[in-house]
């Protein structure tokens, strides 16, 4: 398992930069050859669950997360999303926090364990960098998209 962060400013006030980031289907518009479904019925929030669908046709994986804690934004106090990873090959958890700025933006903070089943640990230093990559574009991204 590797642990890393991706930490990223806007001038996106907090409510709205958590409402980018929280909504589980734009992550597909932003990770490619990626689907989101939510599993579970609304309201959002503490379990609910939803599966990303990496791959082509049959060739692919789901990573299946539970949200785990949801304290959105609030009253100029941080936001702090909890996702447990829950698949068969995708382990570890990730943790979205957004933070208000006296500037009147926001300060948002990806943070992730992750690991994949049977993968060796020689293999940790690529997913790692792949890991900030990938999220890094992808918090980049979803900031960026009403």
């Amino acid at each position: 398992m590797v642990l890393f962060h991706v930490s990223r400013g806007t001038a996106l006030g907090a409510d709205e930069a958590w409402r980018r980031l929280t909504v589980w289907e734009r992550h597909a518009e932003v990770v490619p050859l990626t689907r989101v479904r939510v599993v579970t019925l609304p309201p959002r929030g503490e379990g609910t669950v939803f599966v990303a669908r990496t791959g082509v046709g049959p060739l692919g994986f789901d990573d299946r997360m539970e949200v785990v804690v949801w304290r959105p934004p609030h009253h100029g106090t941080p936001g702090l999303c909890r996702l447990a990873k829950r698949g068969r090959l995708v382990l570890g958890w990730a943790e979205i926090e957004v933070r208000p700025t006296a500037e009147g933006g926001s300060r948002v903070v990806w943070r992730e364990e992750l690991g994949v089943r049977g993968l060796p640990r020689a293999f940790d230093p690529v997913l790692e960098r792949a890991g900030r990559w990938m999220f890094g574009r992808a918090v980049r991204q979803l900031l960026s998209r009403p």
